[in-house]
């Protein structure tokens, strides 16, 4: 299983929530968004790779670079 972290541009529980789906398809994986971190560091675990999650978030019209 992989730990990956990314620094995204999501903010609030909105933007989230708008990321939810896309994230969510993402197979044998979970996630988290630290939005109190300055960063706004979003953890994914599971089965995937870093292009994966990058793909997923610019579909939900969100970037993420890789930590």
């Amino acid at each position: 299983m992989n730990e990956l972290k990314f620094k995204t541009n999501i903010k609030c529980g909105a933007c989230e929530a708008a990321v939810k789906p896309k994230l969510d398809n993402l197979e044998n994986t979970t996630w988290a968004v630290d939005l109190k971190h300055p960063d706004r560091i979003l953890t994914v675990k599971g089965d995937t790779d870093s292009q994966a999650v990058v793909d997923a978030l610019k579909e939900a019209g969100y970037k993420g670079e890789p930590v």
